[in-house]
């Protein structure tokens, strides 16, 4: 951190708070003290499964087991006992639904955000409903929302949509294993898109499109509400005090983008994580098909983003398919491969990726298209293929600043965050394909800056704005290379071309899957 951060900030010098970030491949707690500084943590893995091409789900009860795991770990791992604990706050994956009966048993597992599966739900709505759906909840349908999920289920298990007594978001539903508490914030209910942005409540009218009773929907307070405290059976699991406060959390990227210090409006965050997002923070929704709006963790401001939806996941399905072997240690694989790809040319000797794993978001809308290699001769070598998955990647996310650009919203600096921001090289690339400055924050993980949230309830800092502020350390610079960037327009174009051209047969391909 910064010299000056440790002067805006006011708790005792030995208290602290947690932040808990569900993630697609394990879950972490980050310890914070009372001057914004990351002192601890620890992280369990979590299983993200794909039972059918194009689904993503995670079995809740295993973020339980994560959470007890951590907690432990992280405050040994501070220094630290835990009665100095002062509140614990959470975020996860963008309005993930958990659905409970009325014993309170989750139903089904966990439908992620990257799941494909309500394709034909999310084109059905676009097209009778989706001018009015852009109106009420600010974004446009796609299989990553909420509304199409539970149209799926509703359709394809109506048995769980009958039984459904109450409808939680991830973080919502890990939070309530420790109070019992039923809420969400504003994010994760824009997130859902089932939320009336004008009228300030669920809507009536989507849910009745969709055929779901808006009473299983939760209430909404603000991202640093304290909405219960830690009972004596969560107590005993976790290691937490009874009776420590517990409050309400945010998205991850919300928190993300908070705990990477953007806090001015035109501040922009660039994220490989899971997925690769751009950012850009503003004083109201930009509301455009192309874009995708939420309510920041500061009260009062909005962020849009754009989104591809293969980044880590596609970085390390890569590791995983190609590169490690039974007995490795997955950290030094990924630290290899890194290795490997530095010492490819830029533009890795004509070899082409398109990252649609999970078929894509900004700028195509398709959850039809399909990831590929294009180029491949004799001559390529592994760090071919990884320096060709960084790029292709970081072109990606130029596809998807576009949509930005042609709203007139100008990125000449981003903040990067998200695991994928530990390559020096990676970060490079995303700067020489860009044309932007990235600099890379002190702190960049979702579960530090959704523990600055909880030192916000804490009493810590005045205000969430003040808390941001504390987040403004800087570990290192990239601004981009005159003749790499040049280089990487030509592959852009490329780029652009193959995937235009490759489009039709992504969705032939498909179609020759499905006839077995």
């Amino acid at each position: 951190m910064t010299g000056g951060a440790a002067s805006a900030a006011s708790g005792p010098v030995d208290a602290c708070v947690l932040g808990v970030d569900i993630g697609a491949g394990s879950l972490k707690t980050t310890v914070v003290d009372a001057r914004g500084r990351e002192r601890g943590s620890a992280s369990h893995p979590v299983a993200t499964h794909t039972p059918h091409a194009g689904w993503s789900e995670q079995d809740p009860e295993q973020w339980w087991t994560a959470l007890c795991a951590t907690v432990p770990r992280a405050l040994a791992d501070a220094g630290l006992p835990a009665a100095s604990v002062r509140a614990v706050a959470f975020s996860a994956g963008a309005h993930t639904p958990v659905l409970t009966g009325r014993d309170g048993r989750v139903l089904r597992p966990a439908i992620l955000w990257n799941d494909q599966r309500s394709g034909q739900e999310s084109a059905e709505l676009q097209a009778s409903d989706g001018e009015r759906i852009l109106a009420i909840a600010l974004n446009k349908p796609s299989p990553t929302w909420t509304l199409p999920q539970l149209m799926w289920v509703a359709r394809h298990e109506p048995e769980v949509a009958r039984a459904t007594h109450r409808v939680y978001v991830a973080k919502d539903w890990l939070r309530m294993r420790l109070t019992g508490d039923w809420h969400t914030d504003l994010t994760d209910a824009v997130g859902t898109l089932i939320w009336d942005h004008g009228a300030a409540r669920w809507s009536e009218a989507l849910c009745a499109r969709i055929g779901w009773d808006p009473a299983t929907l939760p209430p909404v307070v603000s991202p640093t509400t304290v909405v219960g405290t830690v009972h004596a059976a969560a107590a005993r699991a976790t290691g937490l005090p009874e009776g420590t406060a517990v409050v309400c959390g945010t998205s991850d990227t919300s928190a993300e983008v908070f705990g990477a210090g953007a806090d001015t409006p035109g501040a922009g965050v660039v994220k490989l994580a899971t997925a690769a997002t751009v950012s850009v923070v503003g004083l109201a929704p930009q509301v455009h098909p192309t874009l995708i709006n939420y309510p920041f963790a500061i009260p009062g401001m909005w962020y849009a983003l754009t989104a591809t939806n293969s980044c880590a996941s596609a970085h390390r399905w890569l590791r995983d398919r190609f590169f490690l072997r039974p007995g490795d240690d997955g950290a030094a694989v990924f630290a290899e491969m890194d290795r490997m790809a530095g010492e490819m040319p830029v533009g890795a000797d004509g070899l082409l990726f398109h990252p649609y794993l999970q078929g894509e978001r900004s700028p195509y809308w398709d959850p039809l298209l399909r990831a590929d290699f294009v180029g491949m001769t004799m001559r390529h070598a592994p760090g071919h293929f990884v320096r060709a998955l960084y790029e292709g990647i970081a072109c990606s996310l130029r596809d998807a600043l576009g949509q930005f650009r042609a709203q007139g919203i100008v990125l000449n600096e981003a903040r990067i965050v998200g695991g994928g921001a530990r390559s020096a090289l990676w970060r490079q690339i995303v700067a020489d394909v860009l044309g932007v400055r990235i600099v890379l924050p002190a702190v960049t993980d979702a579960s530090y800056g959704v523990g600055l949230l909880a030192g916000v309830a804490a009493g810590f800092f005045e205000s969430a704005a003040a808390a941001a502020r504390l987040a403004q350390g800087v570990r290192a610079a990239h601004d981009p290379d005159p003749a790499r960037a040049a280089r990487y327009d030509a592959l852009f174009a490329l780029y652009k071309d193959t995937q235009a051209v490759l489009a039709p047969i992504n969705h032939r391909l498909h179609a020759f899957a499905q006839q077995r």
